[in-house]
């Protein structure tokens, strides 16, 4: 088991990270730049340091700091968290050739994964469905209306090297086509420095579902069941479930079934999420691959009994899965919200600042993964997530009314926060029937 390990993330899913490896004895090496040097993961770590100014590139993006920081504190592994440098082949090769370990999949898994036209094309040629497109990435508009006008419109512009949203725009017909094109590849060009883009059939009013895996350096994949992502607001999710209310226990063994098949077929080790999208008549496609822990974690290790961080680490650190696929059984229902420094009034505008006050909810079956406390400044540099508030009970009906009690509860004084959307989601009466899809915001709250 590793000795000491470098957390190179920030906020929630740092905490998260230490205090797994707290309870585990392993040592934790946090690392934050100056404008987290008050953040509470610096606290709660066993080591602390500063790898650079507040930009992200300066710092958590900054893959030789990070390094020579893991090397200086002596830590003999890396948990990336998500985001950052999470899905970064590159980084994960790095930590390789100086003999660190990265707790997550081997760098060409991350490559293969990472590119969505790559993943397409390994998906097909593993016979896992995948929403029909085109089969090779463009770079031209030319190149991509061809792919559209051949595909049929609506179609889904998305950037090869895209997630959380960013590189995607729908375009109904070949009047809107070029417009959104060039705006996406501009996206991607600046967000992930790379103008390859794929084309693909837009789906209309899906289920977004995916399936969480775990798999160890010995050929064992298992899955540990789904998670409903259906509501989201431009391609960001903003509540996930555990499990689905769409999904009949044959469609929900097929999928998994098909999730461990997709890991299998590039080889894939540590956690990792394939996601699906489900149509009006249950026929599911591939979409993509996450080759790291994701945020809605929480809901599968409270339907499952789980540690996935903990699980990640065993595995990284070359043990075997603590179970069988026989072994896991989901048990009530999760539901998690994501409460931002955000303005929904205002376009989703973030509110920086210097949280005043804060009570978290709490009693049976609530958590809260955050990393705020009372005067704790919100930085302008980072994303705008506060916390993750998740409930557990015996079945859906029960997980959304303590949903909204714990909503109720919840304060957070001095900043703007998207707690009252939120809370009128969750009091929404389509959602409370389970009728959502991933048009759910934009059908009941035209107004955001």
């Amino acid at each position: 088991m590793f000795h000491k390990i470098l957390v190179a993330n920030r906020g929630e899913i740092a905490v998260r990270i230490i205090r797994a490896c707290r309870q585990m004895g392993i040592k934790t090496v946090a690392v934050y730049s100056e404008a987290d040097r008050e953040a509470l993961h610096t606290l709660l770590a066993d080591e602390a340091i500063c790898i650079g100014p507040a930009p992200s590139l300066e710092s958590y993006l900054n893959m030789e700091r990070i390094l020579s920081a893991t090397v200086a504190m002596k830590a003999d592994a890396i948990h990336p968290g998500f985001g950052f440098l999470s899905e970064n082949a590159k980084f994960a090769e790095m930590c390789q050739k100086c003999h660190i370990a990265f707790i997550g999949p081997d760098a060409q898994v991350i490559h293969k994964m990472g590119n969505k036209s790559e993943a397409r094309k390994t998906m097909m040629e593993a016979g896992v469905p995948v929403i029909p497109g085109g089969k090779e990435p463009v770079h031209t508009v030319e190149e991509a209306m061809a792919a559209a006008e051949a595909i049929g419109y609506p179609v889904m512009i998305k950037a090869s090297s895209g997630g959380g949203g960013k590189g995607m725009r729908i375009s109904r017909s070949a009047e809107d086509f070029q417009m959104n094109f060039q705006n996406a590849q501009m996206e991607s060009v600046k967000g992930f420095s790379d103008d390859t883009m794929y084309i693909e059939k837009y789906m209309e009013h899906p289920r977004h579902i995916e399936f969480q895996i775990l798999a160890d350096k010995y050929g064992n994949v298992v899955h540990l069941g789904e998670r409903d992502c259906s509501i989201q607001r431009h391609h960001q999710k903003v509540l996930e479930e555990s499990p689905s209310a769409a999904l009949s226990e044959e469609l929900r063994r097929k999928m998994g079934e098909t999730a461990v098949r997709a890991a299998r077929a590039v080889g894939y080790e540590n956690a990792g999420t394939v996601e699906f999208l489900l149509d009006k008549d249950k026929n599911f496609y591939f979409m993509e691959m996450n080759t790291r822990i994701q945020v809605e974690h929480p809901v599968t290790e409270m339907v499952t009994g789980m540690d996935l961080i903990k699980e990640q680490i065993r595995i990284a650190a070359g043990e075997r899965l603590s179970v069988r696929q026989e072994d896991i059984h989901v048990s009530g229902w999760a539901i998690e919200c994501r409460i931002n420094a955000e303005n929904p009034e205002k376009h989703f505008m973030p509110c920086p600042g210097t949280i005043t006050n804060v009570l978290l909810p709490g009693g049976n079956g609530v958590r809260v993964d955050t990393a705020i406390y009372n005067q704790y400044k919100v930085p302008p540099n980072y994303d705008s997530m506060l916390l993750k508030l998740i409930v557990h009970d015996k079945d859906r009906e029960a997980a959304v009314a303590k949903m909204r009690s714990a909503l109720g509860e919840l304060i957070i004084e001095g900043i703007d926060t998207n707690l009252d959307f939120v809370y009128e989601i969750i009091g929404n009466e389509a959602f409370q029937k389970g009728d959502v899809d991933t048009d759910f915001i934009g059908k009941y709250f035209p107004a955001y």
